[in-house]
């Protein structure tokens, strides 16, 4: 009896164990090993050496969405992320970051990176995913945009891209090289002339990527289990410590490796070619139906698809345009003169008459050899740039030259009507009279009678890639999810307990 009081009075260690797994694990796990010793030189040129990498990453990365939005409504329909398109994405995300690891993610290895989805056990970096049953339909929805808001804005400043706000030409721009690339480069800096890399800081370099790489298979729908808020620097990934290897596999090994490798290298060729062909139809038909909307919808009473009013002015005596080519030989590029059709000039003085003109390029140059004018470079929404030309009032008024194709003149809003014809073109807005200080409200507009089939062309052809992307992307799914790897053998018989 003191035996069995003593065995009843010793909690089971699997109560201890079970309770660790549900409060510490995170089905997304990052395993690393820093290598000891890295190369002092090698990291100044690794740049050259992953571009194979960062080739086939960019594939496996469309791969990669074209896949989720597919597992998007796997799962909003059915509750379940398909097997093989799950395997597929987890594998994009070890590859990215093995490359990672190798290069400026963490210059935490010297050894090359293999061409592979699947885990490879002798390499110090490793990622792998616990297999959802069953993922939530409502979550899905809002998952992945919305409640990963918080983490997008950490992984920022991990990564780059959220840090400093900088004010150029008044708009606000976002500007960071992310403290993931300072502090690699700090280490690399000291491996350099040191030979050594700094535990202390490769443990939070690994931290950080740790953190990113959970929010990446959060936001890729692999699992609803929200990412911690929790920077777990260096060693072993606390989440794959405390979950228990399944029966009869040796601790730490990988069991999602055995189906990764469903995805051989022909597999996964074809895949990429279905996602780059869906994708190319997505723009297609992008670009048709907007096509289609411009053509049929946004056109005004007359036919025309006309630009918003904006303001132009100038203390100097012309606002001028860029040069225009239409189908000209010895222009670079050109815009084909069928295409706009008919192109209307709207401007509106703010007072007095104005004059409003199209002319040769090399006519409108002569006539304001000498005189101060502002070329607009560029005109968005908000701004307006010009670039200014010095010079004195013209010798004439712009009324009295001959060599233009089109031009109005007189007081309230003129309307222009110009047939563009092969050659190089200038728009010139002046006064009337020639004096300074033009200011006029403005819009452009053309009839663009190609709109008429181009919507066709482009949706057809997109719906033709569409097909063919998706028969292609369905036979190497198909393909994947019934071939693969041999079962894993039978897990060996349990002993019977005896007593003590």
């Amino acid at each position: 009896m003191p035996t069995e009081r003593g065995a009843l009075e010793a909690p089971p260690p699997t109560w201890e164990l079970v309770f660790v797994a549900t409060t510490m694990t995170y089905p997304v796990h990052i395993d690393a090993e820093l290598d000891r010793p890295l190369s002092r030189w090698l990291w100044l040129v690794k740049w050259v050496l992953v571009i194979p990498h960062y080739v086939v990453l960019a594939f496996l990365w469309m791969a990669f969405v074209v896949v989720s939005f597919v597992a998007f409504f796997g799962i909003l329909f059915t509750g379940r992320y398909p097997r093989s398109l799950f395997d597929f994405n987890v594998g994009v995300l070890r590859w990215s970051w093995r490359v990672a690891y190798y290069a400026y993610g963490a210059l935490g290895t010297d050894r090359y990176p293999p061409f592979t989805l699947a885990d490879v056990p002798g390499y110090p970096a490793h990622l792998s995913v616990e297999y959802p049953e069953r993922l939530s339909r409502g979550l899905v929805l809002v998952k992945w945009w919305l409640l990963a808001i918080p983490q997008y804005i950490i992984v920022g400043l991990f990564v780059g891209g959220g840090v400093w706000l900088g004010w150029a030409a008044e708009d606000w721009r976002v500007n960071s090289p992310g403290l993931i690339g300072i502090l690699v480069l700090v280490a690399a800096v000291v491996l350099l002339f040191t030979g050594s890399y700094p535990k202390s800081l490769y443990d939070f370099v690994l931290g950080m990527n740790r953190w990113a790489l959970r929010v990446a298979g959060y936001a890729g729908l692999m699992t609803d289990q929200y990412p911690p808020f929790r920077l777990d620097m260096g060693g072993p990934d606390p989440a794959a410590l405390a979950v228990a290897p399944p029966s009869g596999a040796e601790p730490g090994a990988e069991p999602a490796a055995a189906v990764t490798s469903r995805w051989s290298a022909g597999r996964v060729v074809a895949l990429i070619v279905g996602a780059v062909l869906a994708l190319t139809a997505a723009g297609l038909l992008v670009g048709g139906f907007g096509t289609l909307w411009a053509d049929r919808v946004a056109r005004d009473a007359d036919g025309y698809l006309t630009s918003p009013t904006r303001t132009l002015s100038t203390a100097q005596y012309a606002i001028v345009s860029e040069r225009i080519e239409m189908n000209t030989p010895q222009a670079s590029w050109a815009l084909p003169d069928r295409w706009l059709g008919t192109v209307r000039l709207r401007a509106t003085a703010a007072a007095g008459p104005v004059f409003v003109g199209v002319g040769p390029a090399s006519d409108v140059s002569g006539y304001l050899s000498s005189v101060g004018y502002s070329t607009v470079t560029n005109l968005t929404a908000r701004t307006t740039t010009y670039r200014e030309h010095a010079g004195g009032a013209p010798a004439s008024t712009p009324g009295e030259a001959t060599f233009w194709a089109s031009s109005v003149t007189g007081t309230g809003t003129q309307t222009l009507s110009w047939k563009p014809q092969p050659g190089q073109w200038t728009i010139v807005v002046m006064n009337a009279d020639g004096s300074g200080g033009v200011a006029v409200s403005a819009s452009i507009g053309a009839t663009v009678p190609l709109l008429g089939w181009l919507w066709v062309v482009l949706v057809v052809s997109g719906l033709v890639l569409l097909v063919i992307g998706v028969v292609v992307i369905v036979l190497a799914v198909v393909s994947a999810s019934s071939g693969g790897a041999a079962p894993a053998p039978p897990a060996p018989p349990v002993p019977p307990a005896t007593a003590v």
